[in-house]
């Protein structure tokens, strides 16, 4: 349950900005203006001979959409355009990126073109991390870090230009701010608002901005430096009845008659035949990076370097692939976090399987699914954009082209996906529109909304009437899923906010329990001394507790970290734990909540924990392992979970997951 806070994946949306961050400017936002730096255009990047076009469109129109592939330059040159045509001069350029690594690298980079130290010119802000200042005029974040200030400035005063970039993403953040900035745009006449998306995608952009009946306008760059060729490589065995074969169809679906792994060591092998150069292979989920990797390194023993790539990395893990190691050529299996976040160098050949692992919420079983899907076309032409930028490239598709033709030109948007119960509660709390009036991009549908609704009421923050009552109020005001705010307000009257406090941040970040592929074992051994038979909630309490006491014994921070790494702990998820939940204190704090100074009972705890998980509770059936949930569904306690065959005739889980089979994670009896 690890992407909880916000309202999607992205865990900056709320958190992370908390009042006073005014503080560095006067009321109306304004800086004292001076001289730019000099500013030079790369002459490689495909949107520098566009720059005059650009330039007049923004110039001539409040809403811009610049339209380039991966690779074009629009993401570091289109705020240096800005400053030149003399915006962020006495407010800011706000520059909004999906993920974290993305705004601060590219704030880095930006600075350096402006030879600018980070938080003069050009600073960022993440999640507990504002390198800005009085002077910064051109400020990367995270959507959601935007979104947080729109919460206490609704006219976003501080700024005179947003570019929302990678909106192609269609992340819930990106569509909110969408439809937040339209309602904003008629009411700030002064504000520019730059909208760019990697895909041909546009038009619907353009048509969402449209101003009395004309659409926004479009300006379309190249992305790629050098030639791409195309390939296209299904592989058939329709003859094949093995018990491999049907392994591989009851993991892969729709791809049911290919050899994935064959195909990939075949790709590779064609790669290298093309000359050098390393390659980037997508595959739709970890199992399948690891089967593929066993069979590339049987098959080349060490001649290659073959490496993993998925967003549960340790730190050390992905610096191996940004920082080559050797000069043999290297193999980089990665998940969809490669196609536009993550840009691996020297990459000169892509394979491509065609497949992701999507998430989907199931409004008949409330549950998320993670699913193996066919990719859009517009994914694909984002993998095969990853070659051809050091040199000529070749992407190897592992499906045929009439395959390609017939797939959706797009990926649904992640409202159309995801539970809406966390938009609704905060949309209710800003007084915004009814969600079925908001201005999205793309509507959801009304299900879904239902659902969200239903949600809401079962957890007491709406009335029948679907209006916010004082315990949504209270929800609202906590910077989290809104199941496990309802866990923190129960942990209040049950005397368990101390230990709440810690699983709810435990909850709202990704498990800082490292499981490295190579070494599996042996980081269960050592993570088995936080386990505990009746509750994987404890586990976090008892792994909190063993931090705290080492962080207050160290000799010195090295040896701290070296001691967490021993012990397969990140110590940078470990930090992010630690930070979510002094937000958290502070945040009950200001409500005046007390937090109890004698430790809760089991039955305080899990009293506080079912207040928020009331679908998930299960009853343990006649059907071996299999629980009988809400709504009629059947659910399995997670192989790896620590409770295994003892999960007992009741269970209460933080999350339901859909993979091969339907999934309770982190488990209490």
């Amino acid at each position: 349950m690890q992407d909880l806070s916000g309202l999607s994946g992205n865990k900056d949306t709320f958190v992370g900005s908390g009042p006073g961050k005014f503080a560095n400017r006067n009321g109306k936002g304004k800086r004292t203006p001076r001289p730019l730096p000099p500013i030079h255009y790369p002459e490689d990047l495909p949107v520098s001979a566009r720059r005059k076009e650009i330039a007049q469109a923004i110039n001539n129109h409040q809403v811009v959409i610049v339209c380039g592939e991966t690779g074009s330059g629009k993401t570091t040159q289109l705020p240096k355009l800005c400053l030149e045509l003399g915006r962020g001069s006495e407010k800011m350029i706000g520059h909004t990126q999906p993920r974290r690594l993305a705004a601060t690298s590219v704030a880095k980079r930006v600075a350096q073109e402006l030879n600018t130290e980070i938080g003069d010119w050009v600073g960022y802000q993440v999640r507990f991390n504002d390198r800005s200042s009085r002077n910064t005029a051109v400020k990367l974040m995270t959507d959601g870090i935007l979104l947080a200030e729109s919460q206490r400035d609704p006219m976003l005063r501080r700024y005179d230009t947003i570019i929302i970039d990678e909106a192609h993403e269609r992340s819930l953040n990106i569509d909110f701010l969408l439809g937040f900035l339209k309602q904003l745009l008629p009411r700030r006449p002064d504000l520019k608002l730059i909208i760019t998306s990697a895909t041909i995608d546009a038009e619907r952009f353009s048509r969402h901005f449209a101003t009395a009946g004309k659409p926004a306008p479009v300006v379309e760059v190249s992305g790629r430096l050098y030639p791409v060729d195309i390939l296209y490589r299904p592989v058939r065995d329709t003859d094949d009845d093995s018990p491999a074969r049907d392994d591989a169809r009851s993991r892969l679906g729709s791809d049911e008659e290919r050899d994935l792994i064959d195909a990939i060591v075949d790709a590779v092998d064609e790669c290298a035949r093309y000359g050098e150069g390393d390659v980037l292979v997508f595959l739709p989920g970890e199992r399948e990076i690891r089967e593929s990797a066993d069979a590339l390194r049987k098959h080349h023993g060490g001649r290659i370097d073959v490496l993993p790539l998925f967003a549960r990395l340790s730190q050390a893990e992905q610096e191996q692939i940004f920082r080559p190691q050797s000069n043999r050529r290297r193999v980089v299996l990665a998940t969809n976090v490669a196609e536009t976040s993550l840009t691996v160098p020297g990459i000169r050949y892509v394979v491509d399987s065609g497949l992701a692992r999507i998430k989907r919420y199931s409004w008949r079983n409330k549950v998320e699914q993670l699913r193996i899907e066919p990719i859009s076309q517009a994914s694909a032409n984002q993998r095969a954009g990853r070659c051809g930028r050091v040199g000529p490239g070749v992407c190897i598709r592992l499906y045929d082209e009439e395959s390609y033709k017939q797939r959706s030109a797009f990926t649904d948007p992640e409202i159309l996906r995801s539970s809406l119960a966390s938009v609704i509660l905060r949309m209710k709390a800003l007084k915004l529109d009814d969600i079925e009036t908001f201005p999205f991009v793309e509507s959801p549908t009304g299900r879904a909304v239902a659902d969200g609704y239903h949600l809401l009421q079962e957890l007491g923050a709406l009335d029948e009437a679907n209006k916010l009552t004082r315990v949504g109020a209270d929800l609202a005001r906590l910077p989290v899923d809104p199941r496990i705010a309802r866990m923190i307000l129960a942990a209040r009257n049950e005397q368990c906010l101390a230990e709440m406090l810690i699983i709810a941040a435990a909850l709202s970040v990704q498990d800082p329990r490292d499981r490295p592929m190579a070494e599996r074992d042996a980081a269960q051994a050592a993570h088995q001394k936080f386990s505990d038979s009746k509750s994987e909630f404890l586990s976090y309490l008892k792994l909190w507790h063993w931090y705290e006491d080492k962080v207050r014994h160290k000799a010195s921070q090295k040896k701290l970290v070296a001691l967490l790494r021993q012990n397969y702990l990140s110590p940078l998820r470990l930090r992010e734990w630690h930070d979510v939940h002094s937000q958290l204190a502070a945040l009950v704090g200001e409500q005046g909540w007390r937090v109890n100074q004698i430790d809760a009972t089991y039955e305080q705890l899990h009293k506080a924990l079912l207040a928020g998980l009331l679908g998930n509770i299960g009853l343990k059936t006649e059907e071996g392992q299999r629980y009988q949930g809400a709504r009629d569904i059947r659910f399995l306690v997670h192989p790896g979970s620590t409770l295994g065959r003892k999960g007992g005739r009741w269970v209460v889980a933080a999350e339901l997951v859909e993979t091969s089979q339907l999934f309770a994670r982190c488990v209490a009896r």
